[in-house]
């Protein structure tokens, strides 16, 4: 039996740093909204005590080096998260989705539990820097990573283990800001905690892409169908929670940290803002593009992807999986010079130009800060290309080829029937679980 010690219980890496500033910095800020979101409400002084334990024990988890104060960090965090989910008890809704959160948050509780099981038994070890360091028997240690796949799938909204994150909308805007930017990112946080017996195993990086990327392409399919704004963010979440999942696949660790940082800093100003939404100016796209304007975004795009590739030291061309990441940087570029060029596309060529290429840059150069600072804490290791990864390459500029070219101007309106039954299909996916709805005002009790 290992004796306890203060010192052995946390390990203060860069990883645990980049992570506390992350959750001090988002539960500052949510703390503040919520001073005056929550003005009037009689449970107001409950729920700042819940915020604020919630965030001490998720700071506990990101530094914890002990396996079960790391699975206990781990559990009480989402015990508070369940607790502020529910801030309204008397209300049948936010209550069902509590229950709802709270059952996949105890499944993946219980695959963290297990996969910790099995790393003990494999080394004897209950310090995570000490397994991390040793050889793990594979009997235990490819059934363990696979369950703390798992584990990490519940915790980040995952397809299948989605339902919880979709139907968590009845939770308050402060509760929500601080779910979607920092709790769900606690998957993230395991995957890369665990990166280098990750990197060993490559069979398990194909099939964490493969997931990462049907979650990212269903996740934001979802969002283009919503009109309610929360739901709408949700559906996001999932999809860049898929996107961050499809990085730790590639092997890319440092890169997927980086990522979900900047969405976990996105995602809260967006919720914090979302009361303003319905004020907001919609800007039409006018979809599909003329062939000038689009054939000048994949210009920037390739400005964009390869200024992304040159601030963070990677190869613009590269034979390995760092090709699936330039593209997706290709693709964001591109579609991020189409809004510009759509009216006057020779006119607004250098703008776009410019613009592309500073945002690439800046990207780049922010995935590169991260990986340096993190070190040898969360290693990258790119994949040789197999089937699978050109495989998710090709889907991904489908899918984006097809929102952009799927109307047809003076085409009918009327679309097949199977395509009709896919739409409705997806459309109901993506609908939270009906006991977390409020169909009706009167079934709405703030008690």
């Amino acid at each position: 039996m290992q004796k306890l010690s203060l010192a052995g219980l946390f390990h203060l890496d860069a990883l645990a740093l980049v992570m506390i500033g992350l959750v001090a910095f988002i539960g500052l800020c949510v703390a503040s909204f919520a001073s005056r979101y929550l003005q009037g409400d009689l449970a107001r002084r409950r729920f700042f005590m819940r915020l604020a334990a919630l965030s001490a024990t998720v700071i506990v988890m990101v530094s914890a080096d002990h396996l079960l104060l790391l699975l206990a960090a781990w559990g009480v965090s989402n015990l508070l998260l369940v607790q502020l989910m529910v801030h309204k008890r008397g209300w049948a809704a936010a209550a069902s989705a509590g229950i709802l959160a709270g059952r996949h948050f105890l499944l993946g509780l219980g695959f963290v539990a297990a996969a910790f099981g099995l790393l003990y038994a494999a080394t004897g070890q209950v310090g995570i820097q000490a397994i991390l360091s040793g050889p793990v028997a594979p009997a235990y240690g490819l059934p363990a990573l696979i369950l703390l796949l798992l584990g990490a799938m519940t915790q980040s909204g995952i397809w299948p283990f989605h339902r919880w994150l979709t139907s968590s909308l009845n939770s308050p805007t402060p509760v929500s800001a601080f779910m979607h930017a920092g709790l769900v990112n606690g998957g993230g946080y395991l995957l890369a905690r665990f990166a280098p017996l990750y990197l060993e195993v490559p069979q398990i990086l194909t099939a964490m892409f493969a997931a990462g990327l049907a979650t990212a392409l269903l996740g934001t399919a979802w969002k283009l169908m919503q009109q309610d704004v929360k739901r709408m963010l949700a559906c996001s979440t999932m999809g860049q929670m898929g996107f961050m999942l499809a990085q730790c696949g590639l092997g890319l660790f440092p890169a997927a940290v980086a990522h979900l940082c900047w969405h976990g800093l996105f995602k809260a100003y967006l919720f914090l803002g979302s009361g303003g939404a319905v004020r907001e100016k919609r800007l039409d796209l006018d979809y599909p593009p003329q062939l000038l304007p689009f054939f000048l975004a994949l210009g920037c795009g390739v400005v964009g992807s390869y200024g992304f590739a040159v601030a963070s030291h990677k190869s613009w061309l590269a034979a390995d999986t760092t090709l699936v990441l330039v593209a997706a940087a290709f693709i964001a570029g591109s579609q991020f010079a189409l809004p510009l060029l759509r009216k006057r596309p020779l006119a607004m060529l250098p703008v776009a130009l410019l613009a592309t290429g500073v945002s690439g840059l800046a990207y780049g150069a922010s995935v590169r800060l991260v990986e340096s600072l993190l070190g040898p804490a969360v290693p990258a290791q790119p994949q040789a290309i197999n089937p699978l990864y050109l495989a998710g390459l090709v889907l991904l500029l489908s899918a984006w080829l097809a929102i952009l070219f799927a109307r047809r101007p003076g085409a009918s309106t009327r679309l097949p029937g199977w395509l009709l039954g896919l739409y409705v299909r997806a459309l109901n996916g993506s609908q939270p679980h009906p006991a977390t709805v409020t169909a009706q005002r009167n079934h709405y009790n703030p008690g």
